[in-house]
């Protein structure tokens, strides 16, 4: 495997990466591919990654090329990407996932089209991927902008989506579309998904499934383990709480650092957001207070103005989808619901 080929696909044209790399840019996606394409060509044996920040100060961490290039490779057989397919790279590069969008291309020698990460897509009514990878809120972007249903998101032949969970509100608008759609399940650490689930068509289900050479187990604490080659340590220890099938299949139930307990019960946000998620329109998050006999009290933080009217909707959703014990004590209004650049919600970022 060659890890720096000369030429880099871009565009549809074949261009001499150290001829790209000296090039002026101007700021923004392809200036961010150069200085990307500086450090994989540079002499370490490593590049060097931020972590998103979701559960806690953004870091940053090292991760060996052979590492990465492993994991692009599964990517492109899973996908059966093949020279000079088209794909769409949308995504931050800061973040892993716009990095290995990257390598896949150098790797595959796919042809890459690098756009910004706030695009409309209108192209996609003229222009045809054979595969892309987006965050939920990029997806939900697409559908929203279609005049008729399908009208740009078909032009995407595999889709991957991924950087947070996929609401169920997103999940089940795209079960009317033929394109496959993919969910991922991965880290920084691991260099972006160690598996995937598909959410629509045929094998559509609620697991997700380990790539090639990637095993899990749970803890004692119930969360998932991932024992996968090149892990610095074996195996790889996440607070993610899982239900396994088997080693190789596994479906996610919330994170262990977010679980309030209230009452001597412990309750998974995360669970509750999501039997809330196809009823409740407007943006929200279940948060916490503290309870003088409870410990915690489940609170629910709804995103815009305060509202009468919201508020009582919402108790009788509640009293309707949850248990007893599920139920929030307060409903609050916030003027944002945090999130980062992956869509992922910032619980730490708020506070009550």
């Amino acid at each position: 495997m060659n890890l720096f080929p000369k030429h880099i696909r871009l565009f549809g044209a074949k261009v001499l990466v150290d001829e790209f790399i000296q090039k002026p840019h101007k700021p923004g996606a392809e200036k961010e591919l150069a200085g990307f394409l500086k450090e994989w060509y540079a002499p370490a044996g490593f590049i060097e990654v931020k972590t998103s920040g979701s559960t806690g100060t953004p870091k940053i961490i090292r991760l060996k090329k052979e590492f990465v290039a492993e994991s692009a490779q599964r990517t492109l057989h899973f996908f059966q990407l093949k020279k000079n397919d088209r794909i769409l790279h949308c995504l931050p590069i800061k973040y892993i996932a716009g990095k290995l969008m990257i390598v896949r291309a150098l790797l595959g020698e796919l042809d890459l089209h690098l756009v910004e990460p706030s695009t409309d897509f209108a192209f996609l009514k003229k222009e045809r991927f054979r595969f892309a990878a987006m965050v939920p809120n990029q997806v939900a972007k697409i559908l929203k902008a279609e005049s008729q249903p399908g009208e740009l998101l078909k032009n995407i032949e595999q889709l991957l989506i991924g950087g947070s969970a996929i609401p169920a509100s997103l999940e089940n608008a795209l079960q009317q579309f033929s394109p496959p759609c993919f969910s991922s399940y991965g880290m920084t650490e691991t260099a972006t998904h160690i598996a995937l689930r598909k959410i629509n068509g045929a094998g559509a289900d609620d697991w997700y499934h380990c790539l090639e050479d990637i095993n899990v187990n749970l803890s004692t604490e119930g969360c998932l383990q991932i024992f996968m080659p090149g892990l610095p340590e074996q195996p790889l220890k996440t607070t993610d709480l899982a239900e396994l099938k088997d080693e190789k299949t596994f479906r996610i139930l919330g994170r262990s650092d977010n679980v309030i307990i209230s009452g001597g019960i412990k309750l998974s946000p995360e669970q509750i957001e999501k039997r809330l998620e196809p009823v409740i329109a407007e943006p929200f998050l279940i948060s916490s207070l503290p309870h003088e006999s409870l410990g915690e009290q489940l609170v629910l933080v709804v995103e815009g103005k305060e509202s009468k009217v919201v508020r009582n909707q919402i108790k009788k959703i509640c009293l309707q989808y949850l248990k007893k014990y599920q139920q929030p004590r307060q409903i609050v209004f916030a003027s944002e619901i945090p999130g980062n650049e992956n869509g992922k919600i910032n619980r730490r970022k708020y506070l009550l």
